[in-house]
């Protein structure tokens, strides 16, 4: 049996899922990558071996011969392709953020309650990285008691050229905001952010959470490290702490230093965790039976938070995170 798969998005993002998902998940068929630009998706299907280009998203989502979907648009088209997928009834796995609007994450919710049928996985791949996941199972096995805090930083190399200090809130710290709730098991109460005074637009940003169950989660987003991309944390608990640290395939040493090489983006930091969270899709979709991916209902929390962030830096004050009750089709 073949599941065939369609791709909206011809980025970076669209052309890494689809090479994960012609090299490394067995079974699958890509079925028709689209985008806006025709020689851009032509040039992923040749390298992928997809069968089809077409340049209209309804199309791809109306097709018969498309079972599930992948949406790696640009951030403002998450929701409304979503939506069309959920209305076609097809298992849509849609890059974060589901959207940057909480309004629109509510209709999402909406639809497909009223569908009655799960669909909907966003793209939190971080849930599955095994460094990640080893913290997490440490935690749930009670190896480091009740967990107090979670710190976070996340580094890139340089913005790009349309950054806004917002950006680092509702579009960088969102996988932060995911992972760490998941990780402690409770939503957040508030959130305050800090920059520093002196450093321009592209300052690295800090927020301090607090959560439901009464964890502090800080999480310092730098958008212009320079060094290369980092991504590291630290969970405390009552009977120790747990690191996690960024892989290093090699230690360098050299002219009297020793080195560690950081890449330049956050595609070999997470390598892994996008191919166990593709593969993790299929299986469930092919399945019925869930995995650890973020669900609908995640990405509007995740939404939710991010909203009050960019509230708490614009008016340098203590913002409650506002979430509806959690609806029981998500329980």
């Amino acid at each position: 049996m073949t599941f065939a798969i369609g791709i909206i998005g011809a980025g970076v993002m669209g052309a890494d899922h689809a090479r994960i998902f012609a090299e490394e998940v067995p079974g699958i068929v890509l079925q028709a990558i689209c985008d806006a630009d025709q020689g851009r998706a032509r040039k992923v299907a040749d390298d992928t071996g997809a069968r089809n280009v077409v340049g209209d998203p309804p199309a791809l989502i109306d097709d018969s011969a498309v079972d599930a979907v992948v949406i790696a648009a640009p951030d403002q088209f998450h929701a409304p392709l979503t939506l069309a997928c959920i209305a076609a009834g097809k298992p849509v796995l849609c890059e974060k953020p589901l959207s940057q609007q909480t309004k629109e994450c509510l209709a999402v919710l909406e639809a497909e309650e009223k569908r009655g049928k799960r669909l909907v996985q966003i793209g939190f791949m971080r849930r599955f990285d095994p460094s990640y996941a080893e913290i997490k199972a440490m935690l749930d096995r009670g190896d480091l008691g009740r967990a107090l805090m979670f710190h976070c930083f996340h580094r890139n190399v340089a913005p790009a050229y349309d950054f806004r200090a917002e950006m680092a809130i509702c579009n960088s710290a969102p996988h932060e905001f995911d992972v760490a709730r998941w990780m402690l098991d409770s939503d957040y109460k508030s959130i305050s952010v800090f920059r520093p005074p002196n450093g321009g637009e592209t300052a690295p940003v800090f927020m301090v959470l607090e959560t439901l169950g009464g964890h502090l989660v800080n999480i310092e987003v730098n958008i212009s490290a320079t060094y290369g991309y980092d991504v590291r944390g630290e969970l405390v608990g009552e009977k120790g702490t747990a690191f996690l640290r960024a892989p290093v395939h090699a230690d360098v040493n050299l002219g009297l230093k020793q080195i560690n090489a950081y890449p330049a983006d956050w595609r070999p930091r997470f390598v892994d965790a996008y191919r166990q969270q593709n593969r993790a899709w299929v299986k469930s979709v092919l399945t019925g039976k869930p995995n650890p991916g973020a669900s609908a209902w995640d990405g509007y929390c995740a939404t939710a938070v991010a909203e009050a962030g960019v509230e708490a830096l614009k008016t340098g004050k203590t913002v409650p995170v506002q979430q509806i009750a959690k609806p029981k089709f998500y329980s």
